[in-house]
């Protein structure tokens, strides 16, 4: 999966957190206080676009969608890791040693297929 860079990122967590599509407009707005140009946005954009991380109407002007979820993202991107472990056995091991108690009793819930993670 492509990396996120820090511009990125922050389109990305704004067009995650939209209630749908979103112009590029509507992100250089929401990105106001970094005083980003239409272009660089649209720039942005279209590197999203090509990496597969959103997807673009026919609408004019063109609206802006992600293609997975932010958990979808997040799940993928922690396999990735995984799968780029030496030892994923103690990789796994390392990471459950790691979580807080209620993080373990969700682990344990979603392994058992007691606690359907959401949609």
């Amino acid at each position: 999966m492509a990396s996120l860079g820090e511009l990125e990122r922050v389109v990305m967590d704004h067009l995650w957190s939209a209630a749908g599509p979103l112009a590029a407009t509507d992100l250089r707005d929401a990105l106001a206080d970094r005083g980003l140009a239409l272009t660089t946005v649209h720039t942005v954009l279209g590197r999203l676009e090509q990496k597969g991380f959103v997807a673009h109407d026919e609408a004019r002007p063109r609206r802006f969608r992600p293609t997975a979820t932010r958990e979808q993202h997040t799940a993928e991107l922690m396999h990735e890791v995984l799968g780029q472990a030496g030892d994923r056995q103690a990789a796994l091991a390392r990471f459950v040693g790691s979580v807080d108690a209620e993080e373990a009793a969700l682990l344990r819930r979603l392994l058992a297929g007691t606690d359907a993670p959401p949609a």
